[in-house]
C-alpha cells in the first residue's frame, strides 16, 4: 500500500511573509499511519518548493499511489480540488481524498464541483484516515466504504455522509513523524532558524460563534506536558529547530498545563537552544502577570494578542468582552516581561471608514505594541455569522478569503481604499518602529528579534507579496485606480443548501451561550455559558475542573460534522445501514 500526501501550492502573502512554514498535519498523520503498519509513505509539498502541476503529475506517475491525500483550507480548496483532478487522471485507480477545515464543513459543495474526489475526510483526520487506507488496502472500498466514519463521498449524484467518528481521546497516540519533513526547506526569518509548530492541546473548551476550533476538534484534550517537550527537544537535537509556535489557538487557557510546560522546558535547559510564540488572550495575560517573567525564562519571546479592534464598540460587536484599557494593559505588561507584543485588528467590515482606519493606527500608536497587524475581516463560509452578513457578502471566490484581500465591501468607501489605507497604517507604524525603536532596543534578544521581524516585512515589502501587492497591482496611493484584486465573479455559493447540512444545523443549536438544551445536558448547559462568557477574554476564568468538563456533551458532539440525527438536505443521502 503507497500513500502519496501533498501539500497544494498557495500564497497568499499573509503570514508566509514570516518564512516558510513546515504542514504539521503531515507530520501526525504521517506518524500514525505509521504506527499501524503503513510505512510506505510520500510527502509532496507543492507549497513550500512551489511546484507546477507538471511536477506534481511526473512525481505521480514515478510513485504509482494506491491512495493520494490533500488538505485544505478555505482560500487554498481551489488549488487542492485541482491537485487531486490532476491525480485522479495521473492515477486513473488511486483513491483521491481530502481533508481539512473547508472539507469538513463544505463537503457538498466541494463534491458536487469536484466529483473526482472519492472522500472528504472530516474532522480530527488520523484515525478517519487510517480506517479509510485500510478500507482501500483490504479491497472493501467500493462495496463498503459507507462503513467507514467520518467521510462524505459521492454515490452516483447523491453525497453520502457517514456517521462522525469520535475524537481521539488520547492524544499521545499520535507519535509524528517529523522525518518525513525535508527540514532545510523551513526557515523563520526573523531568527534565520529552522521552525516547526507542534500542538499542546486540540480543540477549545469555548464556543465562540465566529471559531470553528471548537466545532472542527469537538472535545477539547490537553495533552501531557512532558511528552510535548519531548517532542520539541526531538525537533530540537534531531532537526536542528531552533523556533517553534504552539499550534494550539490558545495554549494559556489551562494555566497550571501551561506552567507545567514552561517548567519543562526550563529544566530540560531548553531555552538556551529555542524560542517559541503563541497566540493568546488579553486576559489570560492579566490574569498571569506574575508569571510573564518565568514565561519569558521558558524561552517564549512573542505573543500575538487578539486585540481585534481600536474602538469598544467594535470590541463589543466580536463578542470579546475586553476593554481598549485591558488590551493596552497587555500591552505593556509584555514589553515589561521582556515578551514580545503583537497586537492584531481585525479591518474591513462594512461598516468601515477611512476614519475607523486611522483610529486603529493612533490607538495603536497609543498602545505601542512591538509589533501590529492588521487582518482583512474575512466571514469563513461555513460560519453563523457569513450567514448573517447575507447579501453584504458579495464575493464567493474563496481563494481570496485569506485575511489579506478584502472580501466586504465597505459602504464608504472601496476596496482599494481600504487596501490603500490599510498600507498607510503598516508604513507608518513600522517605518517608525524602524528607525525610532528597534534598533535602540535595549534588551540584546528582543531587539536581534525585532530587527529579523522588520527584515521579514522589508524582504516581502520589496519581493512585492506581503498582502499580493505584486499580484493586486497596487505600488502606492497613486495606483489605486488600477487594483484589481481579480476575484472570480463565476463563483457562487448557495447559502440555502449550506445552512441545510446537517452539521451547521447542530452548530446553530449549540454555539449560542444561552441554548436552551435538553435536560440530560443541564450541567453542560451551564458550563457553555461560562465557557462564552470567557471566550473573548471575558472576566470569567475556568477552573482546572472546570477546564476538563468544558468539552461538548457526547451525545451532542457524536451529532457534530455530519453524523447527526436531522433530516438531510435535499441532494445528501444518508449511508447503508446494516
Amino acid at each position: 500500500m503507497r500513500i502519496v500526501l501533498i501539500h497544494p501550492n498557495y500564497h497568499s502573502g499573509g503570514a508566509e511573509i514570516a518564512g516558510n512554514w513546515p504542514p504539521a498535519w503531515v507530520a501526525y498523520l504521517a506518524g500514525y499511519l505509521k504506527n499501524d503498519g503503513y510505512a510506505d509513505i510520500t510527502f509532496i509539498d507543492a507549497m513550500t518548493n512551489r511546484l507546477t502541476h507538471d511536477q506534481v503529475a511526473d512525481a505521480l506517475r514515478a510513485l504509482k499511489p494506491d491512495v493520494i491525500g490533500a488538505t485544505a483550507i478555505t482560500p487554498a480548496i481551489y488549488e487542492a480540488e485541482a491537485l487531486l483532478k490532476l491525480a485522479k487522471a495521473t492515477c486513473p485507480e488511486a483513491v483521491t481524498v481530502l481533508g481539512g477545515i473547508h472539507g469538513t464543513f463544505m463537503y457538498q459543495q466541494v463534491l458536487t464541483e469536484a466529483p473526482w474526489i472519492d472522500a472528504v475526510v472530516r474532522g480530527e483526520g488520523e484515525q478517519v484516515f487510517l480506517d479509510l487506507v485500510r478500507c482501500v488496502d483490504d479491497g472493501r472500498w467500493q462495496q463498503e466504504r459507507g462503513t467507514v466514519k467520518g467521510i462524505a463521498f459521492l454515490d452516483g449524484e447523491q453525497v453520502v455522509a457517514t456517521p462522525a467518528a469520535p475524537p481521539i481521546k488520547d492524544l499521545e497516540k499520535i507519535k509524528p513523524d517529523w522525518g518525513i519533513l525535508d527540514w532545510k526547506n523551513y526557515l523563520y526569518i526573523p531568527t534565520g532558524r529552522r521552525v516547526a509548530i507542534p500542538n499542546m492541546a486540540r480543540g477549545c473548551p469555548f464556543t465562540c460563534s465566529f471559531c470553528s476550533q471548537w466545532m472542527f476538534w469537538r472535545d477539547y484534550r490537553v495533552r501531557d506536558p512532558k511528552k510535548v517537550v519531548d517532542e520539541i527537544q526531538e525537533l530540537v537535537e534531531k532537526h536542528d529547530v531552533g523556533f517553534f509556535i504552539l499550534a494550539d489557538e490558545e495554549p494559556t487557557i489551562h494555566k497550571k498545563k501551561f506552567v507545567e510546560f514552561c517548567q519543562e522546558l526550563i529544566d530540560r535547559g531548553l531555552p538556551d537552544k529555542v524560542q517559541w510564540g503563541i497566540n493568546t488572550r488579553v486576559t489570560d495575560i492579566l490574569r498571569d502577570e506574575a508569571l510573564l517573567p518565568f514565561y519569558r525564562k521558558a524561552g517564549l519571546v512573542h505573543i500575538s494578542l487578539g486585540t481585534e479592534a481600536a474602538a469598544q464598540l467594535k470590541l463589543d460587536r466580536f463578542n470579546k468582552e475586553t476593554t481598549v484599557a485591558q488590551n493596552k494593559k497587555a500591552i505593556q505588561l509584555l514589553k515589561a516581561a521582556g515578551i514580545v507584543s503583537e497586537a492584531q485588528f481585525i479591518v474591513g467590515l462594512e461598516n468601515e471608514t477611512v476614519e475607523t482606519l486611522e483610529e486603529t493606527y493612533n490607538m495603536a500608536r497609543d498602545w505601542n505594541p512591538d509589533m501590529a497587524n492588521w487582518a482583512m475581516y474575512t466571514p469563513w463560509p461555513f460560519s453563523d455569522l457569513f450567514k448573517e452578513l447575507g447579501d453584504k457578502v458579495e464575493v464567493f471566490d474563496f481563494s481570496k478569503y485569506n485575511f489579506v484581500t478584502p472580501i466586504m465591501k465597505p459602504e464608504a468607501m472601496d476596496r482599494a481604499t481600504l487596501l490603500d489605507r490599510t498600507m498607510a497604517n503598516y508604513r507608518r507604524f513600522y517605518m517608525r518602529k524602524a528607525f525610532l525603536e528597534y534598533p535602540w532596543t535595549r534588551d540584546r534578544r528582543r531587539r536581534s528579534y525585532l530587527l529579523g521581524c522588520l527584515k521579514a516585512f522589508l524582504k516581502s515589502g520589496v519581493q512585492r507579496t506581503f498582502y499580493d501587492l505584486g499580484k493586486v497591482g497596487y505600488w502606492g496611493p497613486q495606483t489605486k485606480k488600477n487594483v484589481d484584486f481579480h476575484f472570480d465573479e463565476a463563483r457562487t455559493f448557495d447559502q440555502r443548501k449550506a445552512a441545510a447540512v446537517p452539521h451547521n444545523a447542530m452548530w446553530k443549536t449549540m454555539h449560542r451561550p444561552k441554548a436552551k438544551l435538553d435536560k440530560a445536558n443541564a450541567d453542560a448547559a451551564s458550563q457553555s455559558a461560562l465557557a462564552a462568557k470567557a471566550c473573548g477574554g471575558g472576566t470569567e476564568q475556568l477552573t482546572e475542573e472546570q477546564m476538563d468538563r468544558a468539552a461538548p456533551p457526547a451525545a451532542v458532539a457524536a451529532k457534530l460534522s455530519g453524523g447527526g440525527t436531522q433530516q438531510l438536505p435535499e441532494g445528501v443521502q444518508a449511508p447503508p445501514r446494516d
